[in-house]
């Protein structure tokens, strides 16, 4: 009882200075120049605590949530990924009304025909209990005017390492509908002059839904050339954009030998 009621009077008093911080923000302009300076001394080392402390909580909730050693997968995994954007932050968290083909974060990029841009996509945190990933990504439609949309991600280099055609490369992903929509995946596979392209379709998400989805590409289906391997990516295709926002709250890729019969 004491542990909490000890709790409970420290939050008090951070919220109280809270309020004071906030007091003197909006009348920051009113003080008198002499009170001021004290005040900014006093701003700029609570402001280099409170960095210090974003910092380490941050790293520790990324390296707690990260560790995608601990999810299964298929027997035979020798490769498996969480893209960069659902483990640290991007700065900035979000964009809106990107242009065609605009980079969002490392390695993922939104392409789209829609003339008024019609978009809003956001960097979230993940909070609920389950989640392991620290963050997720919503893309928000309002009044597409276009016939497409898709977020292109970059697989890194190493998901082309001893890849072959006796491989299936493996999507988990879980995604929050705020409204029906349909979701497909296309792989693509940059060899040589060629690039390979499957498509699967996701499946058709109920409004408000949580969807815990598992798309496979088996590689046997496609005619690369394994030792002319240049770049790998990921499209997720919404069809019929219109006014909803979709969360991807995990995504986990990865690749195991398809077993022989």
């Amino acid at each position: 009882m004491a542990f909490r009621l000890r709790h409970w009077i420290e939050r008090m008093q951070r919220l109280r200075a809270e309020e004071q911080w906030a007091r003197l923000s909006a009348g920051a302009l009113r003080l008198r120049q002499s009170r001021l300076g004290g005040l900014r001394d006093e701003a700029m080392s609570l402001r280099r605590h409170l960095d210090r402390f974003l910092t380490q909580s941050d790293r520790r909730v990324a390296s707690a949530r990260a560790d995608i050693d601990r999810v299964p997968l298929p027997g035979g995994t020798d490769w498996r990924w969480r893209p960069d954007f659902m483990v640290v932050p991007v700065s900035p968290s979000g964009v809106a009304a990107p242009e065609n083909a605009s980079r969002i974060a490392e390695g993922v990029a939104v392409w789209h025909d829609c003339p008024e841009r019609a978009l809003i996509l956001r960097q979230v945190r993940n909070t609920r209990a389950g989640e392991l990933a620290a963050y997720g990504l919503q893309v928000e439609v309002m009044g597409f005017g276009g016939s497409f949309m898709s977020l292109s991600i970059d697989l890194p280099r190493d998901a082309l390492t001893n890849l072959t055609r006796d491989h299936i490369i493996r999507v988990e992903t879980t995604i929050e509908p705020e409204a029906g929509t349909e979701l497909y995946y296309r792989l693509n596979i940059g060899n040589g002059p060629n690039t390979e392209e499957l498509l699967r379709h996701v499946g058709e998400l109920q409004a408000g839904r949580m969807a815990h989805l598992v798309t496979e590409f088996d590689l046997a289906q496609t005619q690369m050339n394994e030792k002319r391997l240049e770049k790998i990516w990921l499209d997720l295709i919404v069809e019929n954009p219109r006014m909803t926002a979709v969360t991807i709250r995990e995504m986990i890729l990865s690749r195991h030998p398809r077993a022989h019969i």
